[in-house]
């Protein structure tokens, strides 16, 4: 009997387990709650209305359809029980594995504040991206039939919490999306009147990157008009904007990008965890003490000598190729190298059009050779040919005329008060039939 290998999670690094385990003698059953792999470096333009979800998603079995020894289930897993070597799941159903790679990720977490939750946004998942795009048009159709002055100017601010990659990639797509592409298509409301705050408890945004491309972001940022609020902290929030520091600011939409937890793996193993709750891995990526259980990417912290890798994408793909490969050999007896070496390409941050900074194997760019980097890196890793041609067509239709082709409301926009994801459900449920 082949031995039976689980992976939890379809993102990056699993994914990248199941290709590399292709051609393994083993049987291999990938999980996942949703049917689709994301490609999450681009979510937030699927939240500014630059793609559509379609363009940055893949069906998990049109991916996989090559891996004759790959069974594919959407489900959702509720624990491990490491000592039967079973994964439980949400309907009650235990599968028995020899091999289980966790790859769940991780969600944002509101450092002791979950009640914040209930006002605002954040984006991890196609769901969130759309909700986010809802309450921005939103607030544009209800600004421009208001009357009152007040009013008017909270739907025109949007605040951004968090001043790493995402945070500064929301911040510029909200500023160039009602500066360009909107600021020509209301008759009573100019959109080029919108004030995007993006707040950072930090003394500088980007932290992870050279103080000089911090600065250059910064001032890019505020090119745009976007207000760079540093060192200070988030005091409040609610169904109408939070409190920064000692003072209020009345909002549309408050984006929530200022931290991450892994999702409870750790738990389920009553394993060692870090900070963020990921669980501590060996240089092989298994966890102590049960060297048939893997966890990588987001779940996991791989401590490699000069502090836990960041939860970055490549990262997880590397992650996910070397566990792949290392329990391949396994399987045919083999004896592989198993001590996980991370290669950093370095990293990318876009503030806009042909705005961007990067580090790239010790350059420093910024500005239109940056953002053209971030571009190409971008639609090379992406996982399918068909995404790469409509993410290249819609960034050059987008780059030439200004306009953005994902702006559709159909039908609905949240009102004020109302929890973010319940107040777009339906805008969402029609986006995601639409795109299928």
């Amino acid at each position: 009997m082949r031995p039976h290998i689980i992976i939890l999670g379809a993102g990056f690094g699993g994914i990248a387990a199941a290709q590399a385990l292709r051609k393994a003698d083993t049987d291999v059953t990938l999980i996942d709650r949703t049917n689709h792999h994301l490609f999450q470096p681009l979510l937030y333009q699927v939240a500014g209305a630059a793609l559509s979800p379609a363009d940055i998603a893949t069906a998990n079995r049109a991916l996989l359809r090559r891996n004759k020894n790959t069974r594919i289930l959407m489900a959702e897993a509720s624990g491990i029980d490491a000592a039967a070597n079973e994964l439980c799941l949400t309907d009650g159903r235990r599968l028995r594995f020899d091999y289980l790679i966790v790859a769940t990720g991780a969600g944002y977490s509101f450092f002791g504040n979950d009640g914040w939750r209930d006002h605002a946004f954040v984006l991890k998942s196609i769901d969130d991206a759309l909700a986010i795009r809802a309450a921005l048009l939103g607030a544009f159709e209800r600004a421009e039939q208001c009357d009152d002055p007040a009013e008017l100017r909270r739907l025109l601010t949007f605040a951004v919490v968090g001043g790493g990659p995402t945070g500064v990639e929301l911040a510029g797509t909200i500023a160039e999306l009602a500066r360009t592409t909107l600021a020509r298509d209301f008759s009573r409301v100019d959109p080029r009147a919108t004030r995007v705050v993006l707040c950072e408890m930090g003394d500088h945004i980007l932290r992870a990157f050279d103080p000089k491309l911090s600065q250059a972001a910064r001032e890019m940022l505020e090119s745009l008009g976007v207000e760079v609020r540093t060192g200070e902290k988030v005091q409040a929030i609610d169904e109408r904007g939070l409190t920064v520091g000692d003072q209020r600011i009345d909002a549309a939409a408050v984006l929530w990008a200022a931290g991450t937890e892994a999702r409870p793996a750790a738990a389920w193993l009553s394993a060692d965890a870090a900070k963020n709750g990921a669980v501590k891995v060996r240089p092989d990526c298994s966890v102590p003490g049960h060297p048939n259980l893997f966890a990588i990417g987001d779940v996991a912290s791989f401590d490699s000598g000069d502090g836990p890798l960041p939860g970055l994408a490549p990262v997880a793909k590397q992650q996910g190729h070397f566990v792949g490969r290392l329990l391949a050999a396994k399987v045919a007896g083999h004896c592989p190298d198993d001590t996980f070496s991370y290669r950093d390409y370095g990293t990318m941050a876009v503030i806009g059009r042909s705005r961007a900074v990067a580090e790239i194997a010790g350059l420093k760019l910024k500005g239109f050779v940056a953002w053209l980097a971030w571009s190409l890196v971008h639609l090379m890793l992406l996982v399918d040919f068909r995404s790469r041609m409509s993410v290249y067509v819609h960034w050059a239709w987008s780059w030439f005329t200004y306009g953005r082709g994902a702006r559709l409301l159909t039908g609905y926009a949240p009102d004020p008060g109302e929890t973010p994801r319940a107040a777009v459900l339906p805008e969402i449920e029609k986006e995601v039939r639409a795109a299928e």
